[in-house]
């Protein structure tokens, strides 16, 4: 049974429902899943991600780095879970594809939105995805 959210119109209308043959699941529209994150919209089933509005062009590598890191939203991900999630294997001892592709995707964010920051490296640890006013922004407006 689908979850609901907790209200008393759901809760009568599936009370009140005359029994009728569940619907094929072809009959069901799949609702798209699509992440948020500041202005950045990521349309998963498309391949798409939208800066205020605006479609961005991203490789399939940059945009399945994307994702991996918008699903996790403020964590830090090491640069091994990067590659396992976006590669499909272990990360072998001095590859550097995780680096090089977080440069590629960070510069094509802050092209599309100059003031915000996104990814955000934490040496020996790893990246973290979280949309920040950019430090020009910050001193700009600070006077520093």
């Amino acid at each position: 049974m689908a979850a609901y959210p907790e209200s008393a119109d759901v809760q009568t209308a599936e009370l009140s429902a005359s029994p009728s043959p569940a619907p094929e699941a072809a009959d069901v529209p799949e609702v798209p899943e699509i992440l948020y994150a500041g202005e950045l919209e990521i349309r998963l089933e498309e391949g798409l991600v939208l800066a205020t509005g605006r479609a961005l062009t991203l490789s399939v590598r940059e945009f399945e780095l994307l994702v991996a890191l918008a699903r996790r939203l403020g964590a830090i991900i090491t640069r091994e879970e990067l590659y396992s999630s976006v590669w499909g294997g272990p990360l072998r001892a001095g590859d550097r594809s995780v680096d090089v592709y977080v440069s590629k995707l960070r510069n094509k964010l802050e092209q599309a939105l100059p003031d915000r920051r996104f990814i955000h490296t934490h040496p020996g640890f790893g990246y973290r995805f979280q949309p920040q006013p950019s430090r020009n922004v910050h001193m700009e407006s600070t006077g520093g």
